[in-house]
C-alpha cells in the first residue's frame, strides 16, 4: 500500500516540475537529497544536496520550451516508491551535438523516490 504522504510529496514534485517551478520542487526535497539520471543504463549525471540539485534543475528547465511528466503507475518496493512516467518535452534551443530547437522527445521511464524526515531524499531517474 502506498503511503498517502509519500504519494502527495511525489505528486507535488512532479506538478512543480511540469510548471517549471524549481522552488516548488525544492520544497519537497531534503537538504541532502541525492539525484541521479541514468540514460541507456549509464549514469549520466548525479548531484548531492539541494544546492547542486537546484543548479541542475535550472539548467534542465532552460533546455525545454515545454515539458510534462505524466504518472502511469506507482508501486512500493521496500522503502522506495517507484513511479513509471511518460515524458513529453520540446527542446527550446539547439543543443551542441544534440537535438535541435523544436525537437519533440516522447519516452517512458521510471523514477525511484526515497524518503527521510518527511521529504524526498533520493530521486533516481531512468530513461
Amino acid at each position: 500500500m502506498i503511503d498517502p504522504a509519500r504519494q502527495a510529496l511525489v505528486e507535488a514534485y512532479i506538478d512543480a516540475y511540469n510548471r517549471f517551478d524549481i522552488d516548488g520542487m525544492l520544497a519537497t526535497l531534503s537538504d541532502d537529497v541525492r539525484f541521479e539520471h541514468h540514460g541507456g543504463g549509464e549514469l549520466a549525471v548525479a548531484t548531492d544536496g539541494k544546492a547542486e540539485f537546484e543548479k541542475l534543475a535550472r539548467v534542465g528547465a532552460a533546455m525545454f520550451a515545454s515539458r510534462t511528466q505524466r504518472v502511469v503507475a506507482m508501486e512500493v518496493r521496500g522503502e522506495t516508491l517507484v513511479v513509471t512516467i511518460d515524458f513529453h518535452g520540446e527542446i527550446a534551443e539547439d543543443i551542441p551535438e544534440g537535438p535541435r530547437a523544436g525537437t519533440v522527445i516522447d519516452m517512458t521511464g521510471s523514477s525511484e523516490f526515497g524518503f527521510a524526515g518527511g521529504k524526498i531524499c533520493r530521486v533516481i531517474d531512468k530513461a
